[in-house]
């Protein structure tokens, strides 16, 4: 009984260890905590590929302005050599290249913005995550000061039982040893009233017939001596 009452208590403890896997919050808010990091991971990569673009963009605008001055010079040039079917090929160029630069600057505009707001995001993004690892660690805290809690009940609890079960062995023991006595005296009673016979005594019936005579007679006598010492002394 008391290995099949072990072997029980090995398979709770083990299925109780198992749902404190399963159940413990300190891993559930670590695992929280790292798929916060990893979104913010990719918020930065995200804001890194739209401000590569943003620098693109910048590089064409620039690209397209020097282009807008190098036709209107070329227009110049030509309008000098008299040339103004050249001067407005350079100027249809140059309006070409206007309008890519209104073009390329919207687009810049919209980048410029999408950065912003992907920048208030990353700032809000990481005040949450230091927000959260605050409260993850008070909480593991209290958690693992709950916990020690538990365990220390849970050990007083066990030494408890054990204290119960110490005092319970000794109350039987003492009604046990209580019991003895008393059937030792009851024996001893019986062998003084000849009912048992003692395996030592090798006296037969007959002798210890007379034995018990004169024990009581000795008793009797010493009886008598005593009344007359007590006699004598409140006659003086």
């Amino acid at each position: 009984m008391g290995l099949f009452k072990r072997a029980t208590e090995i398979v709770e403890s083990q299925v109780n260890k198992f749902l404190d896997r399963v159940e413990d919050p300190n891993a559930t808010l670590d695992l929280s905590y790292e798929k916060m990091l990893d979104g913010l991971q990719q918020v930065k990569r995200h804001l890194a590929d739209v401000v590569t673009e943003q620098k693109a963009l910048e590089m064409q605008i620039q690209s397209a302005e020097r282009e807008v001055k190098e036709r209107e010079e070329e227009a110049r040039a030509a309008l000098k050599a008299d040339r103004e079917d050249l001067a407005a090929k350079a100027l249809e160029r140059k309006q070409a290249a206007v309008s890519r630069v209104s073009t390329l600057q919207e687009s810049h505009q919209r980048i410029t913005e999408q950065v912003e707001r992907l920048k208030d995001a990353e700032r809000k993004f990481q005040d949450r995550i230091s927000q959260f690892k605050t409260t993850k660690e008070v909480t593991k805290a209290t958690y693992s000061a709950a916990q020690a809690e538990v365990r220390i009940g849970e050990s007083m609890s066990g030494i408890g039982k054990e204290i119960g079960n110490v005092g319970e062995t000794v109350r039987r023991a003492n009604d046990k040893a209580e019991q003895m006595s008393a059937r030792a005296q009851a024996m001893q009673s019986l062998q003084d009233d000849g009912i048992l016979d003692d395996a030592m005594d090798n006296r037969d019936s007959v002798q210890k017939e007379l034995d018990k005579i004169r024990k009581d007679s000795a008793v009797s006598e010493e009886m008598a001596r005593l009344k007359e010492e007590m006699k004598a002394k409140s006659g003086s």
